[in-house]
């Protein structure tokens, strides 16, 4: 790995580390292993939710960690993937792991070619020689970092997830994350290992958080990890899903926006935020 991808350059000197650790509940081992970066997701994925409010609401979403951590550590808050990433990156790097830093294409399903936006991470720990797929900025998982080898298949909590290598050009493989739902496996996104750098991401969250065309401009997005499952708010739509793939779902009114989003998803927006939020829910 280039000296980027050693982890260098992710800001990992400007991050409060206890005060991270207390935001996501990690009272464990602080080591660069894979067992502490199978806990570290997993304790990050369930208590700091997805949220595009700053988007939708046309506010600069900016990726430094001084103010990543104000708002996703001390603000209480969430965030989108690149907020997500930055904020773990930086404890890994402070941790000493040596990781690479990614970008992939959400797929869903879908055929069309979408713009190269999400934000992962690939990691070696120190006591395994694999490569690990960290993507802790989806909203809906994975719990637990996923080997990147072909074929790789893990049940996390009963969410099922397959890696995929398909063959690119020019020799460039091109990975593909498959989750499993009621009907069957889907594709999730695609990535590759070409490596990523804190200028990348920059631009990529300057799309996503201003073009006219990205959903996270439109309407409001949140998702959240808790006991009782995967929360996801899609405009005025709030959905659970087991991992079962069985899901239940029902609109809320805009007077609904502020419990729902304080439980379960654990957000709390301010005065002038919701205000807003709630005018853009009416008018879906």
């Amino acid at each position: 790995m280039s000296e980027a991808g050693n982890g260098r350059g992710w800001s990992g000197d400007g991050i409060d580390l206890d005060a991270y650790l207390a935001r996501i509940g990690h009272e464990g081992e602080r080591a660069p292993t894979l067992a502490v970066l199978r806990a570290l997701q997993r304790a990050h994925v369930t208590s700091i939710p997805f949220e595009n409010f700053n988007a939708v609401l046309g506010k600069p979403v900016a990726l430094d960690i001084a103010t990543v951590q104000e708002r996703l550590v001390g603000g209480g808050r969430g965030g989108y993937c690149y907020e997500h990433v930055v904020l773990f990156a930086a404890a890994l790097e402070r941790l000493g792991f040596e990781f690479t830093a990614l970008i992939g294409r959400v797929t869903l399903g879908s055929d069309k070619i979408l713009p190269a936006t999400h934000a992962l991470l690939g990691v070696r720990p120190v006591d395994d020689d694999g490569l690990w797929l960290c993507d802790v900025g989806f909203g809906a998982g994975p719990l637990e970092p996923i080997e990147i080898v072909d074929g790789t298949e893990v049940d996390l909590d009963g969410w099922r997830f397959r890696m995929e290598r398909r063959d690119g050009v020019l020799g460039v493989d091109h990975w593909w994350l498959h989750q499993l739902r009621e009907d069957g496996w889907e594709d999730r996104h695609t990535f590759t290992l070409t490596e990523q750098y804190p200028f990348d991401y920059a631009v990529g969250s300057h799309f996503v958080s201003t073009n006219p065309r990205s959903p996270f401009v439109r309407r409001v997005f949140a998702q959240k990890f808790t006991a009782t499952g995967h929360h996801r708010l899609d405009g005025n739509v709030w959905t659970t899903f087991g991992p079962d793939g069985s899901w239940t779902e029902r609109k809320i009114e805009p007077g609904e926006l502020a419990g729902v989003l304080a439980e379960p998803f654990g957000i709390v927006p301010d005065e002038d935020e919701l205000v807003r939020l709630r005018e853009g829910l009416a008018s879906d």
